[in-house]
């Protein structure tokens, strides 16, 4: 594992040992998180959206998936595109089941029942398309809980009356795949302040729309704070997560026992404890203002413009809203995903999809097609994918990734966008598009990066034999006669006399 500091005198000491506890600060925290290799040498993992949302009527107007939140109509403050989406959602929800304070989003939850949820076939589809872990979303921002929990709104009280955390983890592990879980608790308060005025102390509701916290200060308030991090410990206890992934913020260091970096220190430590000093498990997040040492990065819908020293996760959605709506459109296409996902692996990256369920449970055909493409690509490809690192350099080509959270590629790729890997001693070329005419790689020029001579270039999914020529310009690789069948992406394994 690249790590991008080093640490002297006591600073360099590492936590090592069953006994030994990571304390609660970012520093220990820089100098002691270490990412396993299940996580890394995996590359590809599932995310589901699956919850209250899911259930409502699917032909409703776009929600950016804050179906609760939009229903109560604008927030103050909301202007321009977002005023034009939550006006058109509320004016959407009264008409078709009354106005909110006849019919609010705690109407709602009879609908979810999950009635054709089939979580171990759904895994293994996963799987077969080339998954290696999954991480199911245990509480968004609408604050129902999809396992078994103590708070009242739960999917095992309510709606599907199924501990769907115990379902997917169960469904994971007999599949050999490892579980993560993602909570996005943190919003709960803010995300239904236009829900309050329509609520009655001392109710069950009242407990839904967190009622107990300021939506404006509730960050500031120690009770709800706490309220947070009982709630994510719960499920770190009862579900034991491989990977744990919080949708920032979190409570700030002040908070001491209660705050974030606590909640994800403690974590760690019970991993470290349980595994006689090692590490296991992952813990990611969006902060992009801590040490990247101290955890792994969620780029969520963003993509890297070079080599980062740490691992981080590409996370995407291909439902189009993250939560299943029928008329949801993704704008980046399946050739154009899966060299994303390639580009990100090249880059010390690993792939997360989003795919976002019906309320019966099911995958819909769109969202399949591309966990497809993906199972498609790793069945020629995977050898170059599974288990590699980043070479000395990404690759090449014209089209430039921005460097960042949000602003993800939706652009066409050619075959002159190269991107490497590298497994042990042979290194891996990625045409991101189907080659058309010979493929000139510049960076693998005679007396450049690859040193040595070229033995055997072999094209994956082919025993075709391939044609090369490399001077101090660049490597050719001669068009092949023909190419792996429905891949998108061409792979070529490039080893040493």
């Amino acid at each position: 594992m690249i790590k991008k500091k080093l640490f002297i005198a006591a600073a360099a000491v590492l936590v090592t040992g069953a006994e030994a506890q990571i304390e609660a600060n970012w520093e220990a925290m820089a100098r002691n998180y270490r990412v396993p290799d299940w996580f890394v040498d995996g590359k590809i993992g599932v995310w589901t959206h699956w919850g209250v949302p899911s259930a409502i009527d699917e032909n409703r107007p776009s929600d950016g998936s804050h179906y609760g939140r939009r229903m109560y109509g604008p927030n103050e403050g909301e202007s321009g595109r977002q005023y034009d989406m939550t006006k058109k959602l509320s004016d959407f929800h009264a008409e078709r089941y009354g106005p909110p304070s006849e019919f609010g989003y705690e109407d709602l939850v009879p609908l979810f029942k999950a009635e054709r949820w089939d979580p171990e076939g759904l895994v293994q589809f996963f799987k077969e398309n080339g998954a290696r872990f999954i991480m199911p979303v245990a509480c968004h921002h609408d604050n129902f809980d999809m396992y078994d929990s103590s708070h009242p709104w739960n999917s095992v009280d309510m709606g599907p009356k199924r501990d769907t955390l115990r379902e997917w983890k169960d469904a994971a592990y007999k599949h050999g795949l490892k579980f993560g879980v993602s909570t996005h608790l943190y919003w709960s308060p803010r995300f239904f302040n236009n829900a309050r005025q329509y609520q009655k102390p001392g109710t069950l509701e009242w407990q839904l729309f967190s009622m107990d916290y300021d939506p404006k200060g509730y960050a500031n308030q120690e009770s709800w704070n706490r309220h947070w991090y009982e709630r994510c410990w719960e499920i770190i206890e009862k579900y034991d997560p491989d990977m744990f992934n919080n949708d920032s913020p979190y409570p700030a260091d002040k908070f001491g026992d209660v705050s974030g970096v606590k909640l994800f220190s403690e974590y760690i430590n019970r991993d470290l404890k349980e595994n006689e000093g090692k590490q296991t498990t992952v813990l990611s997040f969006k902060n992009g203002s801590v040490d990247r040492s101290a955890f792994t990065y969620n780029l969520e819908r963003g993509s890297a413009g070079e080599i980062k020293p740490e691992p981080w996760m590409w996370a995407t959605d291909v439902s189009g809203g993250w939560y299943y709506r029928k008329g949801a459109k993704n704008r980046m296409s399946i050739p154009v995903m899966v060299g994303n996902a390639v580009d990100a692996i090249s880059k010390n990256g690993v792939v997360m999809l989003n795919v976002g369920l019906r309320g019966d449970g099911t995958l819909p055909e769109n969202q399949a097609a591309y966990i497809t493409a993906i199972g498609d690509f790793i069945r020629v490809n995977g050898v170059g994918i599974y288990g590699s690192r980043p070479w000395k350099l990404f690759g090449e080509g014209p089209l430039k990734m921005k460097d960042g959270r949000q602003g993800e590629n939706h652009r066409d790729f050619s075959q002159e966008d190269i991107r490497f890997t590298q497994k042990g001693e042979v290194l891996y070329a990625f045409v991101l598009a189907p080659p058309t005419k010979d493929i000139v790689i510049g960076a693998l020029a005679k007396g450049g990066l690859f040193e040595g001579e070229v033995g055997e270039i072999a094209l994956l999914g082919s025993e075709e034999p391939v044609v090369f020529e490399r001077n101090a310009k660049a490597l050719t690789i001669k068009l092949p006669k023909s190419l792996p069948q429905g891949q998108h992406v061409v792979g070529f394994s490039i080893t040493k006399k």
